[in-house]
């Protein structure tokens, strides 16, 4: 593949993944191990206020072929298939859901030095399209994002977006919600690992007049233990522990209080995901 702009979805990402990823107020389990034969299983179990969900998931590769299915404890089956370089520089995916035969989808992405390209349609009478556009170079990309309705004529979304990388930072601005929102966020990297960093988001929504200041971070203890913390102007305030108990196996602690109306309960969340 390219070295080229990345995806549209990657606009954005690093300071979405600082001020969400690994947040949680559930109890999650998961425990993998790979057979003689290559494939990759994970069982998960999630516990979120009294309803418990469990899944479990194979996962093969096969030269240019990767191969995923997961079965959840409602009978659900998600199959996807992802092919890559079945023409020079693309990459397909395929999924599956049973027994919901409409939730089928196929995608296509192209990569270039200087853009790339994807296509998604889902596989129902009247499918739902959805294209994206970026261009540019991995220091700096701008791109363009649609999804369009066949069944009733409309475009059930248009997102535009651009953001600058450096090796120490990233900063980009997003116009989604069809005009309505636009998402700013800068992120800082405090050393060479990009471990440790600092992150500030400005969000506004027009057509509620409304504005969420958020800043956050995370801090690398050691080459074992990371923590995070975020703050926004709605005083929600959210930190998680996130430490290596032994080699790729991570138990991860977080939790979430209103600073604004303390009599609330607070959220807590734990994680243990477990590899060999």
């Amino acid at each position: 593949m390219s070295k080229g702009p990345g995806l549209f979805s990657d606009i954005g990402k690093k300071a979405k993944d600082l001020l969400t990823k690994d947040y949680n107020s559930d109890q999650k389990f998961a425990i993998s191990t790979y057979s003689d034969a290559g494939v990759a299983l994970t069982s998960s179990a999630v516990k979120k206020g009294g309803l418990s969900t469990g899944d479990i998931a194979a996962l093969y590769k096969y030269k240019n072929t990767v191969f995923d299915v997961k079965v959840d404890t409602e009978s659900n089956v998600l199959t996807t298939l992802t092919f890559t370089e079945i023409l020079p520089s693309t990459k397909t995916i395929a999924s599956f859901k049973f027994p919901d035969y409409n939730s089928g989808k196929v995608e296509v992405q192209y990569f270039h030095d200087h853009a790339t390209f994807t296509s998604a349609v889902s596989l129902k009478q009247s499918p739902l399209i959805d294209v994206t556009a970026t261009f540019g170079t991995p220091s700096i990309a701008f791109g363009a994002e649609a999804g369009y309705d066949t069944t009733s004529g409309d475009f059930t979304k248009y997102t535009a977006g651009i953001s600058v990388t450096k090796p120490d930072s990233s900063a980009s601005i997003l116009l989604g919600d069809k005009g309505d929102t636009i998402r700013a966020s800068y992120v800082h990297y405090l050393d060479e690992l990009k471990r440790s960093a600092g992150v500030l988001e400005i969000a506004r929504r027009f057509s509620r007049n409304e504005n969420i200041f958020t800043v956050g971070g995370s801090y690398a203890v050691d080459h074992l233990t990371l923590v995070k913390a975020k703050l926004n102007n709605e005083g929600k305030l959210g930190a998680l522990l996130q430490h290596e108990v032994i080699p790729k196996s991570l138990l991860t602690i977080s939790g979430e209080i209103d600073t604004k109306a303390l009599e609330k309960t607070p959220k807590f969340g734990l994680a243990i995901a477990l590899k060999p």
